[in-house]
């Protein structure tokens, strides 16, 4: 998560869209900077509204607009796919090594995931709040140009980005009917994915 308080923006950090690579090229320009641990670093709008926001609205009256980069899901997936394969996770329930990307989405869309696809969600991190929090501006991962612009303009600097956490490559095809299967259960990711526009506001 990265606050600019003069620009009046927050910086959700979705996991596997890229996000350490932004804190790292902007964390200079930040006024708050969370790294670690993941929870925080990775704090979906549901913690940014519990704890985040009431700080920055009852101690500096700042209103902060939300902006989110989502990445298509299949590709996000894939990405979680590809990390749980690395060789320090081998033993763990939650690697990926001996599992297949077709089997990975498989266990996903189960009621009671294996460990191995126990990701969240995409929805669920930008899940609308009761109160009215939501994100103003939904960038995709897809599409770094229009992110980066954005970014730069706001900002009023240019930066350099970096590749940090790359996963080891995989094969990630999935048969038509499990895809077919993922479209159907999860169609609100592919919706929302799909409904970008570069400003969700």
């Amino acid at each position: 998560m990265l606050v600019f308080s003069k620009q009046k923006l927050v910086f959700l950090a979705m996991p596997k869209t890229g996000s350490s690579a932004y804190h790292t090229a902007l964390a200079p320009f930040a006024d708050l900077v969370v790294t670690d641990p993941p929870d925080l670093k990775h704090a979906p709008l549901y913690r940014y509204n519990r704890w985040i926001r009431p700080m920055y609205e009852r101690v500096l009256d700042l209103q902060l607009e939300v902006m989110v980069v989502m990445r298509e899901p299949v590709s996000w997936l894939g990405s979680w796919y590809r990390y749980r394969q690395r060789p320090f996770l081998n033993g763990s329930p939650n690697s990926t090594a001996d599992v297949s990307f077709d089997s990975f989405v498989q266990g996903y869309m189960r009621g009671r995931q294996p460990a191995y696809a126990q990701v969240g969600s995409q929805s669920e991190f930008l899940k609308p709040q009761k109160n009215g929090t939501h994100v103003h501006r939904l960038f995709k991962y897809e599409e770094p140009q229009k992110l980066n612009a954005f970014l730069e303009q706001r900002l009023g600097t240019t930066f350099t980005l970096g590749q940090e956490n790359v996963s080891p490559q995989g094969d990630l095809s999935l048969t038509p009917a499990t895809l077919a299967k993922l479209k159907r259960k999860n169609a609100n990711e592919f919706e929302l994915y799909h409904g970008i526009g570069g400003d969700a506001g």
